[in-house]
């Protein structure tokens, strides 16, 4: 078995979004070597900068749309080569639609379930392998508690993030017994370009905070991770609700 590193050595696809920034800058303090991914270079570098500057061992930018699900060994190729025995694995890339607008256009509804959906699972049936290969590491998927019940106002979303969740389940019970370990992350409503359309409220967060929580449940080999904490209890209710209740009230 390949022992984890000391210095963490990180692979972040989705890395120019504000969670993933706010994570990898608690690892860069560790001084942490980084494989960032992303779709613009101009962003990655802006990333890859600011990780530097904050104590990172080494950061390299790699620019990938993860939707052409063809492109991805080639991108775990790279990050394998530039790496080494990668300890940790954060999947944060996603696209929130409207659900108007996916109510109305089955390519945006298409177009969602690809980059929350699929793109991430046929990365994870890829990760996996090389994880097991090398007999540790972490797999830390962000999804969302919008994933745990069929929401009126946004179910194809929820249906995306609830698909990997389901994936991560199986996965983490596969991969146990080889010493990798997979960790689900459901935040609650951050504040991030992501959630610029929708009206804010008091259960909005900062980035830093889902951060920091991402940080402790890899650090501390969590399965499921709710964040903030309080979202635990929230969804334990709203799972709890009957249909016939929900789809009058609608919820």
């Amino acid at each position: 078995m390949n022992a984890p590193t000391q210095r963490p050595h990180l692979c972040i696809i989705g890395a120019t979004s504000a969670i993933a920034q706010a994570t990898a800058r608690l690892y860069a303090a560790d001084g942490a070597t980084f494989f960032l991914v992303g779709r613009q270079q101009s962003r990655l570098e802006a990333v890859a900068a600011d990780l530097t500057a904050r104590g990172a061992g080494s950061v390299t930018a790699y620019v990938c749309d993860v939707n052409r699900v063809d492109d991805h060994e080639a991108l775990l190729d790279a990050a394998w080569r530039s790496l080494g025995p990668v300890d940790v694995v954060c999947i944060a890339h996603g696209l929130m639609a409207p659900q108007p607008a996916c109510d109305q256009d089955v390519a945006c509804t298409l177009e969602t379930l690809q980059a929350n959906a699929i793109s991430t699972i046929a990365l994870l049936v890829r990760l996996a392998n090389r994880m097991i290969a090398q007999r540790h590491g972490t797999l830390a998927v962000i999804t969302s508690v919008a994933g745990e019940r069929g929401r009126r106002a946004n179910y194809t979303y929820g249906a995306s993030k609830g698909a990997v969740t389901l994936f991560l389940q199986g996965l983490r019970s596969r991969l146990y017994r080889h010493g990798v370990h997979v960790c689900t992350i459901k935040p609650g409503p951050v504040r991030t370009p992501l959630t610029d359309a929708l009206r804010k409220n008091f259960l909005f967060v900062e980035p830093a905070a889902i951060g920091a929580g991402i940080y402790r449940a890899i650090r501390n080999r969590r399965d499921v991770v709710y964040l903030p904490w309080y979202w635990r209890g929230i969804m334990a209710v709203v799972r709890s609700l009957p249909e016939a209740v929900t789809k009058r009230i609608g919820l």
